[in-house]
């Protein structure tokens, strides 16, 4: 057996294999040894029909398609298991077959490799600093949220409902006098001007009285999920409540019981901390991706497409947790929205392809300026770490697996390049 490597376009190497007469043979052999249980021929039991006599009847032919993928499954891992130092393989391999015969086989290997990464300057950019700065503005806003979670409601009952109010109403919508899936409810509760509902509808409430039936006319949106886009739909509506919220007074004794701060003033001080923490984790954050951009624009590389499918498998998932924290199904997202699962990663695509040419980025500066964590960082982030939860360093070793280790290892690489990144450049 003996084999050659060739470079191809978009991150691939092709393998080719040629297996000689007396490796082709084995082959078949070992196809015969795992297969022969299936051939049936008189005057021989199932299972022991000798490879000469099936060969006879079939031909050697017979085997092939089984000695190949013994072949493939045999000598592929065997090669890069040997060649693992110089080919770095990031992806499932495509086979296709070469010559076969008698006298041997030759099969290939199409295989996704990691890309050579040609990157640009990387030190001595000029970079322009994000920053967030909490305004008052902020701080009312937060004020007025913990106002709202203690808010008191009170019914009334002496008035018609008006836009702010807090309606309670059993509704039923049709189009050309058909009921549709989704379009029923009682005892619904719906802030009026909130545009929770389409366009039209809350505006059509308002004026109600307690017990009063009315029917109101709407459009759904053409970008509404079908078949109801575009269609005019009658809802047939009945108020059964009409809701106010008591808004409690801001005072120290207020803010005390809501919050456990000891003042209104502290309650704002600690939010501002709070907020201000919030805003630096994020103009960071923000500030390191333009001086990746900076890089990535500088920088030559042919991007496989299994590392951007990957991307898109990462962040596709990442949404349907997402979906999950908030209680909802992505199945049943995809139905409301009126979407495929290939649409959603289609769209993602987009995005998927400058992240992946920025992880690529990070990895060749780090193999560059030859980044390390040490032991004792590692041993330093996992004492911080146990003490987080209130636990012996000891102890809490005992509960990590090897991929929590090397995930620590990796995040304080990372931390440490971005340090290297930004001692080197100019953020202003």
């Amino acid at each position: 057996m003996n084999y050659t490597f060739e470079k191809q376009e978009k991150s691939q190497v092709k393998l080719t294999v040629k297996l000689d007469k007396q490796d082709w043979e084995a082959a078949i052999l070992k196809a015969y040894q795992q297969n022969k249980g299936k051939y049936a021929i008189q005057g021989f039991r199932k299972g022991h029909v000798p490879f000469n006599v099936i060969c006879k009847v079939y031909g050697k032919e017979a085997f092939y398609e089984d000695a190949i993928n013994v072949a493939i499954n045999q000598y592929y891992p065997e090669i890069m298991v040997k060649e693992a130092k110089e080919i770095n393989v990031i992806g499932d391999p495509q086979f296709g077959l070469g010559d076969i015969g008698e006298e041997g086989i030759e099969f290939f290997a199409m295989i996704p490799v990691m890309p050579e990464v040609k990157v640009g300057q990387y030190t001595g950019i000029k970079v322009e600093k994000v920053e967030y700065n909490v305004t008052d503005e902020q701080l009312d806003a937060e004020v007025e949220r913990v106002r709202e979670r203690n808010a008191r409601e009170i019914s009334v009952t002496d008035r018609a409902c008006q836009n702010g109010d807090i309606v309670v109403i059993d509704y039923s919508g049709s189009v050309d006098g058909v009921k549709f899936d989704g379009g029923t409810a009682e005892k619904q509760r719906l802030e009026l001007g909130s545009g929770s509902f389409i366009p039209g509808f809350e505006d059509q409430v308002v004026g109600m009285t307690i017990g009063e039936d009315r029917d109101i006319n709407v459009t759904f949106p053409e970008d509404y999920t079908a078949p109801l886009n575009g269609k005019a739909a009658v809802f047939a509506i009945k108020l059964h409540e009409i809701i106010v919220k008591e808004l409690p007074e801001v005072d120290d004794d207020f803010i005390k019981e809501a919050t456990g701060e000891e003042s209104l003033e502290a309650f704002r001080q600690k939010t501002r901390e709070n907020m201000q923490k919030s805003n630096e984790r994020r103009a960071k954050d923000e500030t390191e991706d333009k001086l990746l951009t900076a890089i990535a624009d500088q920088t030559e590389v042919e991007i496989p497409d299994v590392l951007v499918n990957n991307e898109v498998e990462s962040m596709l998932q990442q949404f349907k947790y997402r979906l999950m924290y908030q209680g909802l199904n992505f199945e049943t997202y995809l139905k409301v929205t009126n979407q495929t699962e290939e649409q959603i990663k289609e769209s993602y695509r987009e995005t998927a392809l400058p992240r992946v040419k920025k992880q690529l980025i990070v990895g060749k500066i780090i193999e560059l300026e030859k980044i390390e964590a040490t032991q004792e960082e590692i041993d330093a982030k996992i004492d911080e770490q146990a003490k987080s939860v209130s636990k012996e360093p000891a102890e809490y070793r005992k509960t990590m697996d090897e991929r929590q280790v090397e995930y620590i290892r990796n995040s304080i690489v990372v931390d440490k390049l971005f340090d290297f990144l930004t001692a080197n450049n100019e953020i202003a």
